[in-house]
């Protein structure tokens, strides 16, 4: 992850864990604990000690298998207006659009998808004209000529799960 934003996702080998690796990941993407000590509670739910629980998830991080640990905020509710915007990128420029587009403290995450659009990013800004001026001016740093831009009309919130248990 670039700059706290999903980043275009790199082809490698699938990842081995091991069983308490496993563990760790379901329980802290499905309830990661707001307490004092989150990595005892996580540890005992995990069936592990405080700073076993601590140090695998900081490899897990360094690693890059964790991108992130935080909430997440609506942002409607927080007085903010979002879009979803699709970019036709040249493949060649792909990597060099998405660092650029990283470095919007307003985007929450960009991806690569197959088809004419190919790169894909939401953002979130304080009010329409601040998030207007963001667009064009990531439209103008980029160079894109061919962008889209949906607005939400409704809202639609899932929750994904990574299976890691089995």
């Amino acid at each position: 992850m670039m700059g706290g934003h999903e980043a275009v996702s790199e082809e490698r080998e699938p990842e081995r864990f091991s069983p308490l690796e496993k563990k760790l990941l379901d329980e802290a993407q499905r309830s990661f604990p707001v307490c004092s000590r989150p990595y005892a509670e996580l540890g005992a739910r995990a069936g592990c000690s405080e700073q076993e629980a601590y140090d695998i998830i900081q490899d897990l991080r360094e690693r890059g298998i964790i991108r992130r640990i935080g909430g997440i905020f609506s942002s409607q509710a927080l007085g903010y207006v979002s879009e979803l915007v699709a970019m036709r990128v040249p493949p060649e420029r792909v990597e060099q659009v998405a660092r650029i587009v990283n470095e919007y403290p307003g985007v929450t995450h960009n991806y690569e998808r197959e088809g004419e659009y190919n790169l894909w990013f939401t953002i979130a800004e304080e009010s329409r004209p601040e998030l207007d001026r963001v667009v064009a001016e990531i439209i103008g740093r980029t160079n894109v000529e061919q962008v889209i831009r949906l607005p939400a009309s409704r809202k639609f919130k899932t929750m994904v799960i990574v299976p890691f248990e089995g």
